[in-house]
């Protein structure tokens, strides 16, 4: 019995391996994308069953089929290591205490049907950053959160009743604000630039694409259009860049990668954990689909994910301090022209 678990578990990690590397944007093979990490403990799980099964091994298609799970375990892995403690940092830690060049921002998907608005606001106060961005948010949503302006007296909010409405709030002053819908009618993004307290201003974009998945899309196309573009829009800035939102992409799928090839920002994530968000009401199976992600102009002071605010999201937080010599100091991802090429591609078929 042993060795059949050991085998069928193994089936479905290399199964599972191949449809992620195929290039398709359709939902099902998409959705490999996402549990990278739950396949490679599954893949490691059925190793270990086999040798525990104490059976010889009898042919040579037995020892390739695991073989072949060996090596789709190691794939897997490579993919995720980057987000381990045990990978280094993309982005280095502060080397300031000056709080007037910090920009402290978080991120909530607060799940439209949710109705702890107290819970939330508790958790938002208890972090106090500087910058809200709250997704999933319709005018109950908006009724509520605007308590906020008492201490977050700026702000851009577009709510919807679709799951895709977005509010944003800051102590710091915005200017420049805008809501686009750079690929779909009803999923909005908001673009602000926000001054920091040392007369820097940071150019934010908030994003929150609709996912492939039945209901929502058929195939990842329009979300992989909207985060291209958006990367393709910042790429070039001379100011410092934050983009975050709900991506509804894992950290490590080839899209977010190209995406950040294309805007060359950096992860705070890598070499730190992965900082996964949702779903938090299933710790088995969580994944970092909340993002907050930056020009190499920052460096990071703290990040985090908050506590339970009662949606199938957790929020996540970071402390970003604005140094421009670490642009010197700190790598940040370079598109290739077969990138570029792919990333025009998508963009083009995304917005027809």
């Amino acid at each position: 019995m042993i060795l059949v678990v050991s085998y069928v578990l193994g089936a479905l990690v290399i199964i599972a391996t191949v449809l992620g590397l195929l290039h398709s944007k359709v939902w099902w093979i998409r959705i490999w994308d996402f549990p990278r990490v739950q396949l490679a403990v599954a893949g490691i799980s059925a190793l270990l069953l086999r040798g525990a099964s104490g059976a010889d091994w009898r042919t040579p298609a037995d020892l390739g089929f695991f073989a072949a799970l060996a090596i789709a375990v190691a794939f897997q892995a490579t993919l995720i290591w980057r987000f381990s403690r045990f990978a280094p940092v993309e982005v280095e830690w502060s080397r300031t205490n000056d709080e007037n060049s910090q920009f402290a921002i978080a991120v909530s998907n607060v799940l439209e049907s949710n109705r702890e608005s107290d819970l939330v606001l508790n958790v938002m106060r208890a972090a106090d950053p500087d910058v809200i961005l709250f997704v999933e948010t319709d005018d109950w949503w908006r009724e509520r959160l605007d308590t906020l302006l008492e201490t977050h007296p700026h702000t851009v909010q577009c709510p919807l009743s679709n799951t895709y409405g977005m509010l944003l709030y800051s102590r710091l002053p915005l200017s420049e604000t805008s809501i686009d819908f750079l690929i779909e009618p009803d999923v909005p993004s908001i673009q602000a630039h926000v001054a920091l307290r040392n007369g820097e201003t940071v150019w934010l974009n908030c994003v929150h694409p609709r996912p492939p998945a039945p209901g929502e899309n058929e195939d990842s196309l329009e979300r992989d259009a909207e985060l291209l573009l958006v990367g393709k829009r910042v790429c070039d800035s001379d100011q410092p860049v934050v983009v975050c939102g709900d991506l509804n992409d894992v950290a490590w799928s080839r899209t977010t990668r190209l995406f950040q090839k294309v805007s060359r920002l950096v992860d705070p994530r890598k070499g730190r954990g992965m900082f996964s968000t949702f779903h938090a009401r299933a710790p088995g199976f969580r994944f970092p689909l909340d993002h907050i992600l930056h020009s190499d102009s920052f460096r990071l002071t703290r990040m985090r994910r908050l506590e339970y605010v009662g949606s199938d999201h957790f929020p996540v937080h970071a402390v970003l301090s604005y140094e421009p010599e670490a642009k010197s100091e700190q790598e940040a991802p370079e598109a290739d022209s077969g990138d570029k090429r792919e990333a025009s591609a998508t963009i083009s078929e995304g917005a027809k």
